[in-house]
């Protein structure tokens, strides 16, 4: 009888752990899909600036780029302020100032111009913000990849 009540108990501890242990389901992905990426350009009240190849609508098209949004400004947990929107093939993005961003690719933030110096995955972010952007304090440069 002691080892049914411990098995009991043994069960109920690895079911309570492994619940504990799955992610949610309503938390925002750190990599947007083209469909929120467009949604947060059309909503959004910052100040945006576009920069490389024009917004695709096709599927082939967007299928070859990633679109990436990075902004200079964090108050509190939103990113904001004035925001570059770019959309393109692998570069690496001189972007100065740059506190905060978002992509629909794994990009790179890195400390130096020229995506030199301390790099980090946005899929690591450490810090995650409203509309599922990424602190990324004194970011200096962007490495997008190839797609």
């Amino acid at each position: 009888m002691q080892t049914v009540s411990f098995l009991a108990i043994l069960g109920t501890f690895i079911a309570s752990t492994r619940v504990a242990a799955m992610p949610t389901t309503n938390e925002t992905s750190i990599i947007w899909t083209h469909d929120e990426f467009l949604e947060w350009v059309r909503t959004t009240d910052s100040e945006l600036t576009f920069i490389g190849e024009p917004i695709a609508a096709s599927l082939a098209k967007r299928q070859e780029t990633v679109q990436v949004v990075y902004c200079s400004l964090r108050l509190g947990d939103v990113c904001g302020g004035p925001c570059t929107v770019y959309n393109g093939g692998a570069i690496c993005l001189d972007a100065p100032d740059t506190n905060c961003l978002r992509a629909t690719s794994n990009v790179a933030f890195c400390s130096s111009s020229g995506c030199g110096g301390d790099c980090n995955q946005l899929e690591t972010c450490g810090t995650r913000l409203n509309n599922g952007f990424c602190w990324t304090p004194d970011t200096a440069s962007i490495a997008v990849p190839f797609v």
